[in-house]
């Protein structure tokens, strides 16, 4: 899986970090829970998704992150473009459409 840097909270230095993958889908990078399959991610790096898409399914921790659930990431090739502390791990999850309220439906 090849994988795009597509930006973090703390720049191009530091994590949790979001990426774009070839599949079409988004590498999130971020802090290790007691689920292999779900991180926590601050509030602001779902900022940096590309315009009109967003991730679906985050839960709101009340302070200042979210969790995010999806398949743990294992492709050598993707691992290898980040940096990843010991703290942090790595899920592909699906890029959602962003729909504002009262606008008109972008698939009609």
């Amino acid at each position: 899986m090849k994988v795009r840097f597509l930006g973090g909270p703390t720049g191009g230095q530091g994590s949790p970090r979001l990426y774009l993958t070839d599949r079409e889908s988004f590498a999130v990078q971020g802090w290790k829970t007691d689920r292999e399959d779900q991180i926590e991610i601050p509030h602001k790096l779902p900022s940096y998704a590309e315009p009109g898409t967003c991730l679906a399914g985050l839960r709101d921790t009340g302070h200042g992150t979210f969790l995010l659930a999806g398949t743990p990431v294992l492709d050598p090739e993707a691992l290898s473009a980040m940096t990843l502390p010991d703290h942090e791990t790595v899920i592909e999850v699906a890029i959602s459409q962003e729909v504002t309220p009262g606008a008109p439906d972008p698939r009609r």
